[in-house]
């Protein structure tokens, strides 16, 4: 079981945190829960280290935020102990989680859950910080990134071999859009894993998108639902245990983007290679790219991509030490739409129904990504909401048009198979 930030914010969504957590363990089941820092406590650490630094050293500042999950995983045992039962709090690394050395992003090599298992043999409830680690080189603490204690529960639900990782949050599962945009956005009961990664890569905030692809590699049902009632949520599973395949699952969307345009590239073999290479290499993730010919033999060539915003001053610093172009210049005001589902490998003419939606709408396409059950599209930041409208409502996704379809009232839902 994992409990957001927002699901353990106050002293009372404490309690009902560990108040579910009791009730999972009363009901038979052996538990291990990861907390998250509540409410706002990270941004709050950010800012601390902000006040004394211009640029913190990664190190110093993955041990300054490993100390938000800690301060949650205690006071949840503490409730947990009132209401008569054994629980106890462990850190990242004394539960076992191993990463490698890239501070701030370090990424999962092992769980070593020794210690969690000892624990719920002593019937004990296990409570894991989540969203760090140490990492087996250097035995730092290491912290995961954003989101990072989605992954941290799908890895320790994979180490000890959990029937399902629960992910408790404000939100009461994975909706066809974000219901702030779309009224009228349906929750969705089911969705495959390859689903759900393209969902969270472009946009969709409810689950980690490593947090997916490590369920994916290692066969975890995941379960999305509200730390707020008892109703059921949606769950994440293999893609064949969806015995239906609508043509579009959702549509996703990200305002957190930035452009990079990297003008008079030269027109020679490797030096894509060679500023891909050394991005990676500073751990910034690159989502689209487009490369144009150059117009002429005495012209260079333009490359645009994006990169989460976060990530903008790492990468320019990394363009500004190879002699690449002529120029680099950047963009704040886009935005990403897309619509995912794994009906589209059966069905041709959707990306031409999305860009006529989005035509229709006066809506400009500055770039397009896309996969075998994804179309993403590259728009002016402030035209997102009215993209995101427009595909919902032209490939039927909301409440009223399931309605529609079926004169009973019945959703036509997938099912999960057994």
């Amino acid at each position: 079981m994992k409990f957001g930030g927002t699901s353990v914010a106050a002293a009372e969504d404490i309690k009902r945190a560990a108040g579910r957590i009791v009730a999972a363990r009363e009901a038979g089941q052996r538990v291990v829960a990861v907390l998250s820092a509540r409410g706002q406590t990270t941004d709050e650490l950010v800012e601390m280290a902000a006040e004394v630094s211009k640029r913190p050293e990664p190190r110093e500042m993955d041990m300054l935020l490993s100390v938000g999950e800690r301060i949650s995983c205690a006071l949840c045992a503490m409730a947990i102990h009132d209401l008569g039962h054994h629980a106890l709090s462990l850190t990242g690394s004394q539960a076992g989680i191993v990463t490698d050395s890239s501070h701030t992003k370090a990424r999962i090599l092992d769980v070593r859950a020794d210690r969690i298992r000892e624990a719920l043999t002593d019937d004990r409830i296990v409570l894991v910080a989540g969203f760090q680690g140490v990492s087996g080189a250097s035995r730092d603490v290491t912290t995961l990134g954003r989101g990072g204690s989605d992954t941290t529960a799908v890895a320790i639900a994979a180490a000890i071999g959990a029937s399902v990782c629960e992910i408790y949050t404000d939100v009461s599962g994975v909706f066809t859009a974000d219901p702030r945009i779309v009224p009228d956005a349906r929750k969705l009961p089911v969705v495959s894993f390859e689903e759900m990664l393209e969902m969270a890569a472009s946009g969709a905030k409810v689950l980690q998108l490593r947090s997916v692809e490590y369920a994916r590699n290692h066969d975890v049902r995941m379960h999305c639902r509200s730390s707020f009632d008892d109703a059921g949520g949606t769950l994440v599973v293999a893609e064949d245990e969806t015995m239906e395949h609508p043509l579009i699952t959702a549509v996703a969307h990200s305002t957190e983007e930035s452009r990079v345009t990297i003008t008079g590239v030269r027109d020679e073999p490797g030096v894509a290679g060679r500023i891909f290479g050394a991005l990676a290499e500073a751990n910034v993730n690159v989502d689209m790219i487009i490369q144009n010919e150059p117009v002429g033999a005495d012209r260079g060539a333009d490359l645009s991509f994006t990169v989460a915003r976060e990530d903008l001053k790492d990468a320019l610093d990394v363009i500004a030490g190879l002699d690449v172009g002529e120029g680099v210049s950047t963009d704040d005001a886009i935005g990403k739409v897309s619509i995912v589902g794994a009906g589209m490998r059966s069905h041709p003419g959707v990306a031409a129904k999305v860009f006529r939606v989005l035509g229709d709408n006066s809506i400009n396409i500055e770039m397009i990504s896309t996969s075998p059950i994804k179309i993403s599209c590259v728009i002016a930041a402030d035209r997102v909401p009215d993209a995101v409208r427009a595909l919902h409502e032209a490939f039927d996704l909301g409440a009223d048009a399931v309605r529609r379809e079926d004169p009973s009232g019945a959703e036509h839902r997938p099912k999960v198979g057994s």
